[in-house]
């Protein structure tokens, strides 16, 4: 068996010991942190890029959602190839995609060649949580696999934090191109470490092997478990990244009236909020287990918090800053625990499938809600309707999407038990 210098896999049991599960985590979680950064920086972008390249709203909605088709592109196959190939071998080829990608965003002379780079880094930055998601599959047990998922999404919202302040205080010194060679150079740092510290996937045996060739996404799509779970996924859990990685800043920009640099602070808050909340779950998550409290119950109870947080900034309109978000952002935060739930409902051969299939759901939802508000705000507007009503009239479409989708998965009984 083929390990890394530090990390390597028990014998008898093929789990990682509790030092070597940390700096996997660790060196996985550098990635995935680089990922978000990437993908929430349009929000902060938003006015120099809308200036720089005449955007309207529906354009912006697609570059931010050019990102996200690019990501969901490339599930499928990436599930085929993390149940085959492991999770080290084949991030590692993503994210040399991303890499180009940063490096072509940088350089981008008009609206198209800034959407085809925005796509190109979405499906190198693809198998971040994914591929450490298949592999906490195989190397944890499933309290320590709810916690490491949290605190995976507790280093995404850190990199959501990079994005707001931090970019802001370096425009004015770089300019935004600058940025994009920089992130080029974190992402080419992070696949270094992912070398050296990450533990290569051993042979399967024969069977498992067999198993993991000749198993397909029919198995996962005909689960009724994986149907129940997947309308949450597109809209929920889809709009929670949306609304966090785009909306939410010109939210604050064109209804709230806050200044770019207002704006990018209650970005800032806002993933900082996220930021503790999966701290949090990641620290509650194996207690509430214990006490029978697992995801399915916990999204049943949380997610009407989440709409009406939706529901209240809608009718706040002007009035909704940042708290407001934030606080839809953290009761949605219950849709992180999900992605675990859906990986432990199949076998660990088919997980890499399972996984990147619900994946694929959730950031098709991501595209579609994303680019879905940028055109009905455009819609609106159209139909004579002001900006703030055009904003409060396309989110209260989202906030029925959601509605349905509840409704969907209270009704559908189903649970997570493996095969």
């Amino acid at each position: 068996m083929t390990t890394s210098v530090n990390a390597k896999l028990q014998p008898d049991s093929g789990r990682l010991d509790r030092k070597a599960a940390a700096l996997v985590f660790l060196a996985f979680a550098a990635a995935y942190f680089c990922s978000t950064l990437v993908r929430a920086i349009t929000a902060t972008l938003s006015p120099v890029l809308t200036q720089d390249f005449s955007l309207k709203a529906s354009d912006l909605g697609l570059l931010a959602g050019g990102y996200f088709f690019g990501f969901a592109v490339m599930q499928l196959p990436l599930g085929r190839w993390l149940d085959r190939y492991g999770p080290k071998r084949v991030i590692l080829y993503f994210l040399s995609f991303a890499v180009l990608g940063c490096v072509a965003f940088s350089m981008a002379s008009s609206f198209a060649w800034l959407l085809a780079a925005r796509v190109l880094v979405g499906m190198g930055v693809s198998a971040c949580l994914m591929a450490p998601m298949t592999g906490f599959r195989r190397w944890l047990d499933a309290p320590s696999l709810l916690r490491a998922n949290s605190w995976m999404l507790m280093t995404g919202s850190l990199g959501m934090l990079a994005s707001t302040l931090p970019v802001q205080w370096l425009m004015p010194l770089t300019g935004w191109r600058p940025l994009f060679w920089l992130l080029a150079i974190l992402i080419l740092l992070c696949m270094a470490v992912i070398v050296w510290i990450v533990p290569a996937s051993p042979r399967m045996p024969i069977a498992a092997s067999a198993e993991a060739t000749s198993a397909s996404y029919t198995q996962v799509w005909r689960s009724r478990y994986f149907q129940k779970m997947s309308p949450l996924a597109f809209f929920n859990y889809g709009g929670l990244i949306a609304v966090q990685t785009l909306w939410a800043g010109p939210w604050m920009l064109q209804v709230a009236g806050y200044t770019p640099l207002a704006s990018a602070t209650g970005l800032f808050y806002l993933n900082a909020c996220m930021l503790g909340t999966f701290w949090g779950w990641g620290m509650v998550t194996p207690w509430l287990i214990d006490r029978g409290w697992g995801p399915e119950r916990l999204i049943v109870w949380v997610m009407p918090l989440s709409m009406l947080a939706l529901a209240v900034n809608i009718a706040g309109g002007s009035a909704t800053g940042w708290i407001g978000w934030a606080l839809f952002c953290v009761t949605s935060s219950v849709m992180g625990l999900a992605q675990p739930a859906i990986g432990m409902a199949f076998k660990p051969t088919l997980a890499g499938r399972a996984l990147s299939a619900y994946n694929l759901i959730i950031f098709a939802g991501v595209f579609v809600v994303q680019w879905g508000i940028g055109l009905l705000i455009d819609v609106f507007k159209v139909a004579g309707l002001s900006n703030v009503a055009s904003f409060q009239a396309s989110l209260g479409v989202f906030l029925c999407c959601c509605l349905a989708s509840y409704v969907w998965f209270i009704r559908a009984k189903a649970d997570n038990s493996p095969p």
